[in-house]
């Protein structure tokens, strides 16, 4: 099994539950697949860089899985063929990551103040 981490940009158009529901499939997904799931977070909706299908905004979801590689290119065709996914990143790594991501911690931060 290797380890990946995935970053899915979501249509902002979704509400709330439907992007809790879309994260249930994946986790699901993964589950089914024997695979684990290390870290998943949240981050909401934040401002694209530059316009995605005319769309200015996403709803971003992070993923610290373990997956078998069969099971991975399952999991990139359905991402892909997924037409609320705008765009995602899958990245393969070393090792399984655990602790809370730089982004989460900012928004952490901007909270407190």
């Amino acid at each position: 099994m290797r380890h990946y981490e995935i970053i899915l940009m979501i249509h902002p158009d979704q509400t709330i539950d439907q992007v809790i529901n879309i994260i249930n499939e994946y986790k699901k997904f993964v589950k089914k697949h024997s695979g684990i799931i290390h870290r998943l977070e949240d981050w909401g909706r934040r401002q694209l860089s530059y316009a995605i299908k005319k769309l200015h905004k996403a709803h971003y979801v992070l993923l610290n899985i373990e997956l078998n590689t069969d099971s991975m290119v399952q999991l990139k065709e359905k991402l892909y063929f997924d037409s609320v996914i705008i765009r995602n990143l899958i990245i393969h790594m070393k090792n399984s990551i655990k602790t809370v991501s730089p982004m989460l911690k900012l928004k952490d931060e901007k909270k407190r103040y």
